[in-house]
Parts: C-alpha cells; structure tokens; sequence
C-alpha cells in the first residue's frame, strides 16, 4: 500500500530516445498518472558517409513542448521532482557564447571509424577497456573528438565546452554551467568506472582539455533561468536530477537491478544488460561496463539495428500493416526462408565492433519473398542477441530471468517467441510499457528519500517458453551466420 507521502508524490520524467521524446508523470510507488503523456517523434539526420546527427536546439524544442504537454495534462498537480533520460554516447561542441558549434553526433554516427583505428595504435585498448569500459570505436566520445578535430577545424577551435545532449539541456534551462551526472558520463570513453573521474590517460591522446569537459556531479539543479522560469512555474525550484543514461534507466524501470535478472530490450537499436550493485568492478574482455548512478554498475552489449531494421523493411519492402504482417511471421517455420542475414545496416557494435560494418544478406532467390526477409532479420537479430549472452554469462555466470522490453519486441509476440528459441531460454515481457522513463522517476525517487530500485518491483507479462527442435535449427543458423560473419568482415 502506497504511504501518504507517496500518494502526493510527482514526478515528471523527460525520455530523449533516439526516435521519440516523452514526458510523463509517475507518482510515488512508481506508478504512471495516467493520461499525463506526451511523446513527440522524431529522426536523427542520416548521410550516406555515415553521418547520424541531431541539432541540439531542435532536441531542446522539442523536450520542451513534450514538457509543456505533460504538464498540460497534470492539471495542476504538484511536482515534486524531474528526472531525466537521454541516450548515451553523444556529444555536441559549445561556444564561449553558449551556443553549439556542433550538432549532435549521435552513438549511430560511423564517421569516425579511421580515427578509432588510429586510437587503437596509440593507445593499449584492453588497458582502456579495463579502466573505462568502452573500446576504442566510433561510437564514443575519443574518436569523434578526433575526427572533428581533424574533419572540423573552425569549428573544433570554437569550441569551449564538449558535452552531452542532457548537460546542454540543463546549462540552457538553468544558466551556463556544464555538469554531467556519473551516468553519462560512464558510457563516453573517457570515464574511469572506479575512480569514478575522468581518465586521464585517454584524455591525454586527444587534442581537448580536462577543463572542456563538463564537472561529474549526481546534484540536481533547481532555479530555472529567465524565460524557463515564466514558462514553467511550478518547476521552477523543484529538484532536476542529472540526465541517466536510457540503457541503464530501462533495467530499471523493468525490474532488472541485479545479477540474476538479464534485460533484453529492443527499440530502436537493441541491447542486453545485468545491472547490479557494487562499489567496484573488474571489467571482462568482451562487454562494455557503464553506470546508473555511483552506486550501481550495468554491464552487457548492443546492437546498433533492432526496431530501426524492422521498421526499415516494412517501408523498403512495402509490407502490409503490422497485424497482417504479424500472422504471415507466424505462420512461418523457423529458418524456412534460405537467408542468411547480418543485420548490420547501421554499423556494429557488438558483440564484434566493426566499425565499417554493414548489412548482408546471403541467398536471396527469385523465391525470396518480403515477410521472408523480415523474418530472416528478426532471427538475424537475435543471432547476435545470442552471442552477447554469451559474453554476458562468461562474464557474470549464474541462471537469470530474462525480461523483454522495448516497443520491438513488446509489439511482435512472433519476435519475442523467436528470441526465446534463439537464447534457449524463457522470456518474460515485461508488464512495464516505457522501462527507460519508469527507471528515470524511480532513480529520481530514490534520490528525496524514497526506496531503494532494487525494493521497487516491476510488472511482468507473458512468458514465452523455448521449443527444443526450434533451438536445435536456430543453432544450426547461428553458425552459418557466424561463417557468413567472418568471410565478409573477418579482417575489419
């Protein structure tokens, strides 16, 4: 039961995905007021050399009228506290006068792929693994900022500040000072996850200062700035707790906050993540290792295509509406289609993290059909999915509930049922309809006193049992692709 004080609790969640942002209230148990949503959608800027952007102020806009329509909808409700999830990786250049010099590059940005081949002789990258978790790849803060340096100079030499999407929010709203919550700043590349700053070693093989990057702080912000504080009374002098990275906020608010629960999450992109409590660790060869707060570490792998894919085909391949589309998947036997696929077309992260990688798919006939592409992918994808489980049990062995979130898989029954005779595991959906901004209000709850996530239990769905002889053929299917793997990328 629900105690007084979390009966007038209120907290407003702001999610900056990589399609979407969505604000919404949560009241103090966790729960979502509803009919207090507002989700604007959106796209990141794509070039054919890779390029995948955002400009910062057109993100600013829209956080601020998913906030205002929130509001909107709150009908005059309290607030007692705003959190806030964003997408990790990305950074943006600042000015001395305040404004980017830089769009947003964004995680999915490739284009700095030479410059983390040239990090990668520069520097010992299993050392730099060890202390900050993150290889050396284009998705991270080190190579972009080479890249830049080298692809951008005017505006390399402007710039003052290197910061995350979340930090420029916040120095807008609230003045321009320039922190990161330790979230953010863990899944960068220049982050040392026990030491808890900034590495230096890194930091000292590319051309910035330790003084551009923003300070590491977890304290909120409270004093709106001049028209912010007109345009938003009642946050005015509420706490605003630093932005936390989507990843980490989506174990969360499914309900995965320790070593026995697995998250398995495809929206966008895809990922699969162990969270867990500790006050240090030692990071494995294999899987990337950020953080959801001081406290609390994340670990596991990503996959740079998941709903996006999908969503793709459906487009390309001109695919009937969803529900139709659904039955024909269904009605399909599992690797029936003769394809094999890399689901690649957004370059990769993990579990193999070449750069230059791209889609392929092996044995396309005349009798290829498009609801066989789109399922060849969607088995593609937890092909991969199955390899980093891999990673993950040799890094953190013992059995684990594996709980499935994100718009992919909670949308394709046929999709989840996939993932489950992929992994050879039972799958539980999670009862959760938005983790990341769940897992946003209940770390900004844990921070004015409330309980610990880890007490704070999570909705669960439906579970999906693994079928032994699909198993057995998707084994089968994994090693082609693994053959198909290396002939095409084996010397990226």
């Amino acid at each position: 039961m629900a105690s007084r004080r979390d009966e007038g609790t209120r907290i407003l969640a702001v999610d900056v995905g990589s399609s979407s942002v969505r604000a919404e209230l949560y009241d103090g148990s966790g729960g979502s007021v509803e009919g207090t949503e507002t989700k604007l959608d959106y796209d990141f800027e794509y070039t054919s050399d890779g390029g995948a952007t955002k400009d910062a102020d057109g993100l600013l806009d829209l956080v601020a009228r998913a906030i205002d329509g929130a509001l909107a909808r709150a009908q005059d409700v309290e607030i007692s506290g705003v959190a806030m999830s964003t997408f990790w990786h990305s950074v943006l250049g600042v000015g001395r006068d305040g404004k980017p010099t830089t769009p947003i590059l964004t995680w999915a940005d490739r284009r700095a792929a030479d410059a983390a081949r040239g990090l990668r002789d520069a520097l010992d990258e299993a050392a730099v693994h060890r202390r900050t978790g993150c290889v050396l790849h284009s998705s991270y803060w080190p190579a972009k900022l080479i890249w830049l340096s080298e692809t951008e100079p005017r505006a390399f030499e402007r710039t003052e500040h290197w910061v995350s999407p979340g930090d420029y929010f916040y120095a807008r709203l609230f003045g321009e000072t320039y922190a990161v919550g330790t979230s953010m700043a863990s899944a960068n590349g220049l982050f040392d996850q026990n030491r808890r700053e900034w590495d230096r070693e890194t930091l000292g093989a590319l051309p910035v200062e330790e003084q551009q990057l923003p300070t590491i702080s977890d304290e909120p912000r409270r004093g709106l700035a001049g028209e912010w504080a007109d345009r938003w009374p009642a946050l005015r002098e509420v706490p605003w707790f630093p932005a936390v990275g989507d990843g980490a906020c989506s174990n969360v608010g499914s309900g995965c906050t320790d070593s026995g629960q697995l998250a398995l999450m495809v929206g966008t992109s895809g990922a699969m993540r162990v969270l867990w409590k500790a006050e240090s660790v030692e990071i494995p060869e294999g899987p990337w290792c950020y953080r959801a707060d001081g406290e609390r570490f994340v670990m596991g792998g990503a996959l740079s295509d998941g709903g996006n894919l999908i969503e793709w085909l459906r487009n390309t391949l001109r695919l009937p509406a969803p529900e139709e589309t659904e039955k024909l998947l269904s009605g399909m036997d599992p690797d029936s289609h003769g394809l094999t696929f890399l689901p690649l077309l957004a370059g990769e992260r993990g579990p193999g993290w070449a750069d230059r990688a791209n889609g392929t798919i092996a044995g396309l006939s005349m009798s290829s059909k498009p609801e066989g592409i789109l399922r060849a992918a969607m088995e593609a994808v937890a092909f991969r999915f199955a390899t980093i489980a891999e990673i993950i049990e040799g890094a953190i062995p013992g059995e684990k509930l594996v709980v499935a979130s994100g718009g992919g898989l909670l949308n394709s029954p046929t999709w989840t049922g996939i993932m489950a005779d992929v992994l050879g595991k039972p799958i539980t959906v999670s009862g959760v309809k938005e983790a990341s901004s769940r897992g946003a209000a209940l770390l900004a709850l844990q921070a004015l006193g409330g309980p610990e996530v880890e007490e704070t239990e999570a909705p669960l769905g439906e579970t999906f049992e693994p079928d032994a002889a699909r198993h057995e053929i998707y084994r089968q299917a994994i090693a082609r692709q693994l053959r198909l793997y290396d002939a095409v990328l084996g010397d990226s």
